[in-house]
């Protein structure tokens, strides 16, 4: 490995850099957003049971936003149980755009690791070409110098490649597991709004 970067030269660095930030990015998304850490199974029913048997007190509410996302949206709309159905659904709207937010968390820099790293690669082979361009005499070039050149563009090309085609990959596997997620809450918090307002038993 070490010789491997030896050959590639100063411009592998910043790719080794951003695959380490991809790599991490890709864990921590991977553990962040089980589903059923997202929205625990039975959480709507378990809360209208709750309700059922007298309503939720604050410190109950406030388990229940502080338990998932999916419980941070339900809390807003029993938050405001005794008003209109549209400030409900307002209060529920507002809460599931903080969650939204929360859960496309490191998506962006992801994404622009996967759109920059070919680009530095491409940065690594522009480097490479002028080291063997610039090593060519009228008398000929050093061989270890064009060798150098040749190294440096070719690895940093293919180390490019290797980080932005997994980056792009999970950036959108992550995308759309968010936007399944996010669907299928707003379908839960709706049928909450209209248990509770009587358009549905």
């Amino acid at each position: 490995m070490i010789a491997l970067i030896e050959a590639a030269g100063w411009p592998i660095w910043p790719l080794i850099i951003a695959s380490i930030l991809s790599l991490a990015i890709i864990f921590e998304r991977f553990y962040t957003l089980r589903r059923g850490q997202i929205i625990p199974p039975s959480l709507l029913k378990n809360s209208l049971e709750n309700l059922k048997r007298g309503g939720m007190e604050a410190n109950a509410l406030r388990a229940l936003a502080d338990g998932s996302p999916f419980g941070r949206i339900l809390a807003a709309g029993l938050r405001n149980l005794n008003s209109s159905r549209e400030v409900m659904k307002e209060a529920l709207e507002e809460s599931g755009r903080a969650v939204a937010h929360d859960l496309g968390r490191y998506l962006p820099a992801l994404g622009t690791i996967a759109s920059v790293a070919p680009l530095l690669g491409l940065l690594g082979t522009v480097i490479g070409m002028v080291e063997i361009f610039g090593s060519q005499t009228p008398t000929g070039g050093n061989p270890a110098v064009l060798a150098h050149g040749i190294s440096v563009a070719l690895y940093n090309t293919a180390f490019g490649l290797i980080v932005a085609i997994p980056s792009m990959i999970f950036y959108r596997y992550f995308r759309a597991r968010v936007d399944t997620l996010l669907t299928e809450m707003e379908q839960q918090a709706l049928m909450l709004v209209e248990i509770v307002h009587g358009e549905r038993k």
